[in-house]
């Protein structure tokens, strides 16, 4: 009798074992003769050598399905183990799978203008309001490169604008005090990467989320760099920014023009670089709006209702300069 241990890498267990192990159950009773034995992401199989490598080779398929697709149900396993024709490639249009098994694609004109753009460009500049998605397509196109192997690490970053507080006085040490500022990106992440794994490659560096500031000094290659809310970068913070870009690298700068939290009297670096590389070859600038918002019906409202606000506050202001 032969005994293997196989481990389940780069994906959820949880996913792949199923619904209190409803899906290894029913792997066990398609392998009668094997003595399958889960635990964590490790799988304990005893029995005949020739029923093993037929057994090795179903999960193998399997655990690369749950891979590309963040889900695994009981057709998919029969089909595999049956050897049946399964679906093996992702539909056109769907950038990754969420966590629950949701595809992640473009619910826009504009979106879709924001992927076809990062194919084609090697930086992007996505601009728009709140609620349109920016952030979470440009996270899920670095996780697809690192999943394709495209790209051997994902960096991504803020400028932590203090609202209020002082960094220095916050409780905690840096990491407590600059966490808050990158939540965003820690959600985007969870919902398209198992919680093990993600942790595994932040720990490795493959996946890198640091504040602005952290970046100076650096050059950034073999990797998807991913620059989120630049309007409250300085001209100077963007600059040193986007001169990191190294070889094979693609940037994503996104940022809300309605949304500055600077200093009255501090220019917004994004503005300024978007006038000065907006016409520049391999520099691609999508602007969404609220037509493309996809957070609930109300936020659209939102963002409608402080537009008008803005104008008419704007009208006014500008009638008591002409009186």
């Amino acid at each position: 009798m032969t005994e293997k241990h196989i481990v389940l890498e780069d994906i959820d267990p949880v996913v792949f074992y199923g619904t209190g192990n409803s899906h290894l159950q029913m792997i066990r009773a398609l392998f009668p003769k094997l003595r399958i034995v889960a635990r964590d992401n490790v799988i304990r199989v005893l029995g005949d050598e020739e029923q093993m490598a037929i057994f090795e080779e179903n999960v193998e398929t399997m655990r690369k399905h749950v891979l590309k697709f963040n889900a695994l149900k009981e057709e998919d396993i029969i089909d595999i183990i049956k050897g049946h024709k399964t679906k093996d490639e992702v539909p056109e249009g769907v950038v990754v799978y969420s966590m629950s098994g949701r595809p992640i694609k473009a619910r826009s004109e504009n979106q879709q203008r924001l992927i076809d753009a990062y194919q084609q460009n090697d930086m992007v500049f996505a601009v728009g309001p709140a609620g349109t998605g920016k952030t979470y397509l440009s996270i899920a196109l670095a996780v697809k490169a690192l999943k394709e192997k495209t790209a051997k690490k994902i960096i991504l970053s803020r400028p932590a604008v203090e609202a209020g507080e002082k960094l220095g006085f916050l409780p905690g040490d840096m990491k407590d005090k600059i966490d808050p500022y990158l939540q965003p990106l820690y959600d985007a992440l969870e919902d398209m990467l198992p919680q093990v794994k993600l942790q595994d490659m932040m720990e490795k560096h493959i996946i890198q989320i640091a504040p602005l500031a952290f970046m100076r000094g650096r050059t950034l290659s073999d990797a998807v760099v991913i620059l989120d809310e630049a309007q409250n970068t300085t001209p100077a913070q963007i600059r040193m920014f986007l001169t990191r870009m190294g070889w094979n690298t693609k940037m994503i700068i996104t940022g809300d023009m309605t949304q500055i939290d600077l200093p009255r009297e501090q220019k917004s670096g994004l503005k300024e670089a978007l006038h000065i590389l907006r016409d520049i070859d391999g520099i691609r600038v999508v602007e969404l709006n609220r037509k493309d918002i996809v957070r609930h019906k109300l936020v659209t409202r939102i963002v409608n209702a402080y537009e008008a606000f803005d104008k008419k506050k704007q009208h006014n202001n500008e009638s008591i300069n002409t009186d």
